[in-house]
């Protein structure tokens, strides 16, 4: 950033009560200032893979991981429904979900790309560039992806990782529709279901969730009808 200059971000979301409590209960570190935390239960094994990620970025990319603690304040392991981790402006934290975060195949080189891929996205709201335009979600996802591609090329014996990565990205760059709201709506519910069906939940619940969804659905073309004929 120029001298001088300031950072015109977005404007503050004021976090969910029911996220407030959860970071209360969470069993958190501070790692350079940065709030690290897990809803898990002791030993902890997905925080400390975070750690072993925030270790891993700071000894290959200095930069990187200077950009990782000054654009985040937390990043939390949590039970995500909408994908393997997301950024959290209400928050300012790259949340995670666990069950990711826990896989075998999921090494710290994929856990410290990630975690760069959110700081990016953090770094770009802090600087005005939202994602609720869904006509920029896959130009912001593009950015995101070269600053991972740009990590990943300097770890030792990671040329998989690497093919993966840039793999992703030539994806993304022709697949827009993946990142429309209709979209992330369904997946936002399919996820939904999986992780009651995660947290053991009976059948009536799963059910439930597909009957509030067609509810929301007849809810917004309802408003929208309504709208066109205002």
């Amino acid at each position: 950033m120029e001298q001088g200059k300031k950072r015109r971000g977005l404007p503050a979301r004021k976090p969910a009560v029911i996220d407030r409590l959860d970071l209360w209960l969470s069993t958190s570190r501070s790692i350079d200032g940065l709030w690290v935390g897990t809803m898990e239960s002791e030993p902890w094994p997905g925080l400390i893979r975070v750690e072993d990620a925030l270790r891993l970025i700071e000894h290959h990319d200095s930069l990187h991981y200077s950009r990782v603690v000054h654009n985040l304040e937390r990043i939390w392991v949590n039970l995500l429904p909408s994908g393997r981790a997301s950024y959290d402006r209400s928050l300012k934290a790259c949340v995670f979900d666990e069950r990711y975060v826990l896989l075998e195949t999921t090494t710290p080189e994929r856990i410290a790309t990630t975690i760069i891929h959110e700081a990016t996205h953090a770094r770009l709201e802090g600087w005005g560039i939202g994602y609720d335009d869904e006509k920029k979600r896959a130009r912001i996802e593009a950015i995101c992806m070269r600053r991972e591609l740009n990590f990943v090329t300097k770890l030792p014996h990671a040329e998989a990782l690497r093919e993966e990565v840039a793999r992703k990205l030539e994806w993304y760059a022709g697949n827009h529709d993946y990142f429309s709201d209709a979209s992330f709506e369904q997946r936002e519910v399919q996820g939904q279901i999986e992780a009651l069906r995660y947290l053991g939940a009976p059948d009536w619940a799963h059910r439930f969730m597909m009957k509030l969804r067609a509810v929301r659905l007849w809810v917004h073309r309802f408003a929208g009808s309504v709208g066109r004929q205002a």
